[in-house]
């Protein structure tokens, strides 16, 4: 039992100007977090007792799954960095700095370099093998524009496992194993989720899940089919290819021909000035890359994913050419761009391969031309999927409607290969003394970000609706009047026996109004509360009150810490299953 007077949960009714999203403002009224910089957030008690309850869950299910928990340092040399590549690669997010000896660090934001570093030291043999070792530790990444609280802050707790296999076969095992763990975790912190196929962006690896929240404020856009399991977000949703045309198809049209189009650069603009449908025209964009520029075309309905299209040319990085560099190409201003005559690799997306006779830039300012056709008039190196998906898209699996979400991002699982075990030589000894790379996955979970993406899906007018598992107390007991003698009194045995029943119980014994504690009690998404009226009391009786459907009722003294008892034993079940 903890009583609320001498407890550090300064309440506020004001909400801070900085605070974007829902649970960021909810954490700051509710006492949980303080700023001290930007991205940067001190732990008050009650926003510390839900971070170790998400903690306390995850490391129960990473070790049912037969992980190992480990503790890496902050602090990284850039020696293991650049041993991997990621040094200069990673970017500005890298904190980098140089100790009183000259010498190069960083503040680790992942630790793939130092796991594989250790394991290469460690293990030699395949009996060694299977292993996954996993963290939980603070980790700091230079965010250029923290915001949303603990959603995107610049330090930040995580969750970051490793496995470590002989094989793919055996690293498909563990990621499996890691997939179902993830599973587990966030049904039993009472979350709505989806595990969507994504990008593995700057990790890098063949194949992975992003673990999402579904919840409105979500940064991220999710794709998933309402007849079958398939789900991505949307820089990894694959488009289905039209059923109609080809690559050469030749319209019955003339030769391309030149069209004014003074001041005309955007889609909608050309095409209504055209007279023609966007989807018939073939947008043309520039993209830099380490290997070089290239033309992505695309039908003027879409939009390019940046994503597929760096995965397509197997490069770190690309990028939007600049203004300048779009002159240099095509002799004219951004907007005016097109594949006729274009000196410059052609990428097409399949949406391209369906125009059997449409429009494009001429490569001229105020200019376009009509009556182009794909494969007579120019020729793409490949058709393939280089664009966003949108709802009017088939499910890829099945055929089925897609639908869009929001999500937030709360796990990300891994299948890494030979990665940083061939950059870093992390190798190890077959059964025929054959030396060969270590397989390798990477599982993160986000401490923070999960409790914030909770409270970005359980929340109402009155403030956060914890689920119970993951709640900093798990009911509040409230004396109306803490001057009455009697009830004081009773309040505070109520509480000690739920405490003794195993229920993290808060006593809020503030002399403060009837209305000021029980908004707190709602504003910090206590399941369950117990109310000691005067009237009530006189007759022998306190109220229960469910926080999450506002249900409440009246029960005698003498089987009020059973019930209590019953009804939080109900609420873990739920999360339980």
């Amino acid at each position: 039992m903890i009583r609320y007077s001498r407890y550090l949960m300064p309440t506020t009714k004001e909400t801070p100007s900085d605070a974007e999203v829902v649970s960021h403002r909810l954490m700051l009224r509710a006492g949980m977090i303080r700023k001290v910089a930007s991205g940067i957030y001190n732990y008050l008690p009650a926003g510390l007792r839900v971070l170790r309850k998400v903690e306390k869950i995850i490391r129960e299910e990473m070790d049912r799954a037969g992980a190992q928990e480990v503790l890496m340092p902050t602090v990284v040399p850039s020696e293991l960095w650049k041993e991997s590549g990621r040094w200069d690669a990673y970017g500005k997010e890298l904190l980098r700095f140089r100790d009183r000896a000259d010498r190069e660090f960083c503040l680790g934001p992942t630790h793939e370099e130092v796991i594989t570093d250790l394991v290469r030291r460690e293990v030699r043999s395949y009996r060694q093998l299977p292993l996954n070792l996993y963290q939980i530790q603070d980790k700091f990444r230079d965010e250029i524009r923290p915001r949303f609280g603990l959603m995107r802050g610049r330090e930040f707790f995580m969750k970051d496992a490793y496995s470590f296999d002989a094989d793919e076969e055996g690293a498909a095992e563990s990621y499996r194993k890691m997939y179902d763990a993830y599973c587990r975790i966030f049904s039993r912190m009472g979350l709505s989720f989806r595990a969507v196929e994504a990008d593995t962006g700057s990790i890098g690896g063949s194949s992975s899940h992003e673990f999402m929240v579904i919840a409105e404020s979500g940064e991220d856009a999710i794709v998933s089919c309402g007849s079958c399991s398939y789900a991505a977000n949307l820089e990894k949703a694959e488009c289905v290819p039209p059923a109609a045309g080809s690559p050469g198809t030749v319209a019955k049209v003339g030769s391309p021909r030149k069209v004014p189009t003074p001041g005309k650069r955007a889609i909608a603009e050309v095409a209504s000035f055209l007279g023609i449908d966007p989807g018939n025209l073939i947008k043309t964009l520039l993209f830099e890359s380490e290997k070089g520029d290239v033309a992505i075309l695309v039908s003027g309905r879409y939009e390019v994913n940046e994503v597929k299209v760096k995965n397509f040319l197997g490069v770190e990085w690309v990028r939007l050419a600049p203004e300048e560099r779009i002159r240099e190409l095509t002799g004219a201003p951004s907007g005016y761009a097109g594949p006729v005559g274009l000196k410059l690799r052609l990428l097409a997306d399949h949406s391209v391969r369906a125009i059997a006779s449409g429009a494009a830039g001429a490569n001229e300012k105020d200019a376009h031309l009509a009556d182009v056709v794909p494969g007579r008039d120019f020729s793409p190196e490949t058709y393939s999927d280089f664009r966003l998906v949108t709802e009017d898209d088939r499910c890829p699996r099945c055929g089925g409607a897609l639908r869009c979400s929001r999500g937030i991002e709360v796990g990300h699982v891994f299948r890494l290969g030979t990665k940083y075990s061939k950059s870093l030589s992390a190798t190890y000894l077959d059964a025929g003394g054959k030396e060969r790379l270590i397989v390798m996955g990477c599982y993160g979970i986000g401490v923070g970000r999960t409790a914030a993406a909770a409270i970005e899906q359980h929340n109402d007018a009155d403030g956060i609706v914890w689920p119970i598992s993951i709640a900093p107390f798990e009911a509040v007991v409230v004396p109306v009047n803490v001057k009455h003698e009697g009830i004081a009194q009773e309040s505070a045995l109520i509480a000690g026996e739920l405490s003794a029943r195993g229920i993290e119980v808060l006593l809020d014994d503030r002399d403060e109004r009837p209305g000021i504690k029980f908004k707190d009690a709602d504003l910090c998404g206590i399941p369950v509360r117990v109310t000691f009226g005067e009237k009530n009391f006189a007759a022998g009786f306190a109220e229960v009150r469910d926080r999450r459907t506002g249900e409440t009722e009246r029960v005698e003294i003498s089987r009020l810490a059973e019930r209590v008892h019953a009804a939080v034993e109900a609420k873990r079940k739920e999360c339980s299953q």
